[in-house]
C-alpha cells in the first residue's frame, strides 16, 4: 500500500493584501477628519458671530478678528492635528492615546496666547471657548479612527 501526500487546496481568489486595508482605512480617516474640522469650522464662526451677537468684542490689540478669520485658523490647527495622527497611526502602538494625550496638552497651551492677549476679558473667554468647541468636536472624531 503506498500512500502520497497532497497539498490543501488553494483558493482561487487571490489574498487580500495589507497595503490596500491601510490605506482605505488612511483615506477613510482623513474623510472624517477633514469633515470634523469642517463642522469645527462653522462652529467656531457661529460661536463668534454670537458672542459678537451678545456684545462681546472681536478686538485684540484694537485690531478686529474678522469672522471668517476663526474658520482660518481652525482650519489650519485642525489640518496640523489630522497630519500629527496620521505620523502617530504609522508610528505609534498606542496611536489614540498618543493623539488624545497630545491634543488634550495642545489644546490647553493653545488657551495661552489667549489669556495674554491685549483684549477684554470677554474677548478673551469667547476666544478660550473658539478653542474648545474646536478641540471638543476634531479630536474626539480623529481619536475613534486611531488604533487603541
Amino acid at each position: 500500500m503506498t500512500t502520497t501526500a497532497t497539498s490543501p487546496a488553494r483558493s482561487a481568489v487571490p489574498a487580500r493584501s495589507a497595503v490596500p486595508a491601510r490605506r482605505t482605512s488612511l483615506v477613510a480617516s482623513a474623510g472624517i477628519g477633514i469633515a470634523a474640522t469642517a463642522g469645527a469650522c462653522v462652529a467656531t464662526i457661529a460661536v463668534a458671530a454670537a458672542g459678537r451677537a451678545a456684545g462681546i468684542s472681536l478686538h485684540v490689540s484694537d485690531a478686529p478678528i474678522p469672522i471668517a478669520g476663526f474658520a482660518v485658523m481652525t482650519a489650519l490647527c485642525s489640518a496640523v492635528g489630522l497630519i500629527l495622527a496620521a505620523v502617530l497611526q504609522k508610528t505609534v502602538r498606542h496611536a489614540r492615546r498618543a493623539f488624545v494625550r497630545t491634543t488634550v496638552v495642545l489644546t490647553v497651551l493653545s488657551l495661552v496666547p489667549d489669556v495674554l492677549a491685549d483684549a477684554t476679558t470677554g474677548t478673551k473667554a469667547l476666544l478660550m471657548l473658539t478653542h474648545l468647541v474646536a478641540a471638543a468636536i476634531v479630536i474626539p472624531a480623529v481619536a475613534r479612527r486611531l488604533s487603541a
